[in-house]
This record gives structure tokens, C-alpha cells and sequence, in this order.
């Protein structure tokens, strides 16, 4: 949008975590740690300074936290950015966060955002790390149960050429998702009222289905279908996110931070824990995945910050694990992530 450009996760760098008595990244510089995270690091100040230099653009770098410092210095110190800061004619303030610092940031839903749960929900586009794939068969005569129907090109929500597309886009990562789905009926009404479409205009809550069958007008009308392509695949990708499963546990995730954020304090801990241990035990293949407790503990002990070890709190862990390690085992297909972990 004109406001965010989001970029792909650099999921592999992470600042090193100090061990226990040992030193953490504090007092050391680029030169201290592993040849593995050097160049990692090296790879991402060229990466950014490329990005800088295509952005005409002079950047004034803050850093939080000791990993971001070395980052922040490395991009100070790197001949071609020297060059670039001399001649840009356009100025940024850039912050560098330690991931580990702010780990709840990472692993918390926040909010009432659309365009935050459809990026978290549909499949990804292939080749893309950002863009999702949006199924397009609803617009097409065929009928298939087929979920992925591979014969169908998927839509995706990435629309330069479509102004309705582009403003609707906006909507949905600017205003609360009620509001965002009644903007993507009124463009909806608006594109089939210019079409002639038989559309019955119906005032009152935006549903799924409301919007699906407001889809189905374009079906068979070509012209509509090319005029208002790009609007119509992210009222799809709305349509497929409202429906989707994650999105009804994304919604208790959220419950669940807020209660905690409510009611946790360090001697809250091991009610906390207790109140996670049926959700574990009695979970049916519907319900969370051994992944979403795992982040819900991160999120947990982020929130909680540094706790006091005592009995009441060690009985309540040990028991988590021992249900969260039967979770594990009692996986028919453990994940990529599962088996990576264990």
C-alpha cells in the first residue's frame, strides 16, 4: 500500500541466545559470532542496501537490543551504503528490533485486522512469500469439490491495475474487519450495479454467504468478469478467510491473550498452566495443534517476562510437558516443524 511494503520473513536470523552464566551478544561485534551468522548478517545489510538504493533513500539507524546493534554498525560501516547516504535525496529513520525482545509481537494475533488473517490463513502464492493463492473456482462453471483445484489459475491479492481493488485493499488493513467486510459488499454492489447484474441490494450483517452469492452474478458474464477481476478475487479471498477453520481459532487465540494479559501476574503462572492442561489432554483433531500450544507458551512466558521458580510452578510445568510430549507422540503425521523440534 502506500503507507507499508511488507517484505519476507528472514526466519533463519536470530539473534544467539546467551546460555545460562554465559555471555549474551552484548559485548561482542560482528567478529565474535559464528561464521554461519556473519554472513547472514552480511547478506542482509547488502539486501537492505539494495532496497535503500532502489528507494533513493538515506537512512538514520536506531537499534534495540545487541544483535541489532552489530546489524545497525555493519550497515554504517558498509563501503556501497556510505556511497548511497552521500548522494540520496530522500530520508528514513530505520529501527532494528531483536526478534528475542519482542517475541510476543511475533506469536500474538492481534486485533481485528482482514488483511492480517487472510496473510495468515490462505495458502501462500507458489514463489511468493507474501501473496496468497485465492481459489477462483467459484467463478467458474465447473463444479468441484477439489480444494485446490490445480486447472484453475489462483487469483491473488496483489491487484496494481485495478483502482477499486487497490482502495478495497486499503480498507481491509485499515479499518476493523466489520467494517472491512461491509466496504468489500458496498464495492461488490457497486461493480455489479454498472454491470446490470440482478443484485438485491440487503442491509444488516455482511455474511460469507451473502457475499458468495453476490459472487455468483459475474459466474457466467465474461465482460463483468474482466472488467472487475482483480475486486472480485479479494472478495474471494475475504469469502474463503471468513470460512476458514483457522479463522474461528484465531478469533479464541485472541480471547485467550486477552484474558491473560488481564489476568496474569508471576503468581498467576500456575493457574494459567492448569487452565492449558485440558485444552491439551482433550483436544480433538478440530481443535489446536501441538504448533498452537507451542505458541501459546511463547507467548505466555514472553508476557510474563523473567518468573521465580517455586513448587506450585515446577509441578504445574512438569505436568504441561508430560501432556504436551503425549500430544507429540500421539501426532499420526507429525508436521515438518514437530519433527524438526524433536
Amino acid at each position: 500500500s502506500a503507507e507499508l511494503c511488507l517484505l519476507p520473513a528472514r526466519a533463519a536470523l536470530l539473534p544467539p541466545l546467551a546460555g545460562p552464566g554465559g555471555t549474551g551478544p552484548a559485548e561482542v561485534g560482528l567478529g565474535a559470532l559464528p561464521a554461519e551468522l556473519r554472513a547472514a548478517v552480511r547478506a542482509l545489510v547488502g539486501d537492505l542496501d539494495a532496497l535503500f538504493t532502489a528507494m533513493d533513500m538515506r537512512e538514520e539507524s536506531f537499534a534495540v537490543g545487541a544483535f541489532s546493534r552489530i546489524v545497525a554498525a555493519e550497515l554504517a560501516s558498509y563501503a556501497p551504503a556510505r556511497n548511497r547516504r552521500r548522494t540520496a535525496t530522500t530520508k528514513a529513520s530505520v529501527v532494528f528490533v531483536d526478534r528475542t525482545l519482542d517475541l510476543a509481537g511475533a506469536v500474538g494475533h492481534h486485533g481485528d485486522n482482514l488483511a492480517e488473517k487472510i496473510l495468515s490463513v490462505l495458502p501462500k502464492l507458489p514463489g511468493h512469500k507474501i501473496d496468497v493463492m485465492v481459489n477462483m473456482v467459484e467463478l467458474t462453471a465447473l463444479q468441484t469439490t477439489d480444494e485446490i483445484c490445480s486447472i484453475i489459475a489462483p487469483g491473488c491479492l496483489a491487484q496494481p491495475n485495478d483502482p477499486a481493488a487497490k482502495t478495497l485493499w486499503e480498507s481491509f488493513m485499515n479499518l476493523k474487519q466489520k467494517e472491512a467486510v461491509m466496504e468489500a459488499r458496498r464495492h461488490l454492489v457497486e461493480a455489479a450495479s454498472r454491470e446490470n447484474l440482478p443484485i438485491k441490494m440487503s442491509m444488516g450483517e455482511v455474511t460469507p454467504e451473502q457475499l458468495s452469492s453476490y459472487l455468483k452474478l459475474f459466474r457466467n458474464n465474461l465482460k463483468a468478469l474482466e472488467n472487475h477481476c482483480g475486486l472480485l478475487q479479494l472478495v474471494l479471498a475475504t469469502v474463503q478467510t471468513l470460512k476458514h477453520p483457522q479463522t474461528s481459532k484465531w478469533d479464541n487465540f485472541l480471547a485467550f491473550e486477552r484474558l491473560l494479559l488481564q489476568t496474569i501476574s508471576k503468581s498467576e503462572m500456575p493457574s494459567v498452566l492448569k487452565q492449558l492442561l485440558p485444552m491439551i489432554n482433550e483436544r480433538t483433531k478440530d481443535d489446536y495443534t501441538c504448533e498452537d500450544f507451542l505458541v501459546l507458551l511463547v507467548y505466555m512466558y514472553s508476557v510474563v517476562g523473567e518468573i521465580e521458580s517455586g513448587k506450585e510452578l515446577d509441578a504445574a510445568e512438569e505436568e504441561v510437558k508430560k501432556a504436551l510430549v503425549k500430544a507429540i507422540c500421539d501426532e499420526p503425521e507429525p508436521s515438518p516443524l514437530l519433527q524438526k523440534i524433536t
